[in-house]
């Protein structure tokens, strides 16, 4: 059997940072190419960057949300390049702002099906949610590393909730543990 932990690929990852000012979106549209801002559908101008594969929403309080990226090098290099676009418009922006990682998104595979009904049993109907006729997937939120975990019939997992890298690796070597405890997998 493969080792799930090296089936864990990061899906996004949300990050937040801020310039510190507000701005003017309106304006802000107008001068940086390629950015949507539409104030009827949403509060933010939204503006995406293709090398790496990101969007910022900006808002007008000048909070930032990068979401979309694949690694948390990529939120900073993708905020980089959005910082540079502001300070050519102008726009102060500190030399090293603050990011904060939000929310880490990851899959892996345990390379097994799962039932879902045992499981939502076995680990203990206090951290489970489990209504099939509602959604396909177990919800298990998990207390170390503090993160919720989806889990499908197919084996298949989703790992969400996480701030650093290294939680989805925690977290599946903790559900394969309690899985294999419970002598559920496979």
């Amino acid at each position: 059997m493969t080792n799930p932990a090296e089936s864990i690929e990061i899906q996004n990852v949300v990050a937040s940072t801020g310039i510190g000012q507000e701005l003017d979106l309106e304006a802000l549209a107008e001068d940086l190419p390629g950015a949507d801002f539409n104030p009827d559908n949403f509060p933010g101008l939204v503006y995406r960057t293709q090398e790496p594969k990101a969007a910022a929403l900006i808002f007008r309080s000048g909070k930032i949300v990068c979401t979309g990226a694949k690694s948390i090098d990529d939120v900073h290099e993708a905020l980089g390049i959005i910082f540079g676009k502001l300070r050519d418009l102008s726009i102060p922006v500190e030399e090293d702002p603050e990011i904060t990682v939000q929310n880490i998104v990851s899959s892996a595979d345990l390379g097994h099906n799962l039932n879902l009904n045992a499981l939502a049993i076995g680990l203990g109907l206090e951290d489970v949610e489990y209504e099939p006729e509602q959604f396909p997937g177990l919800v298990y939120r998990m207390d170390d590393p503090d993160v919720v975990i989806l889990l499908f019939g197919s084996g298949k997992i989703v790992i969400t909730g996480g701030k650093h890298t290294d939680d989805a690796e925690g977290a599946v070597a903790e559900i394969v543990d309690r899985i294999e405890d419970l002598g559920l997998l496979g």
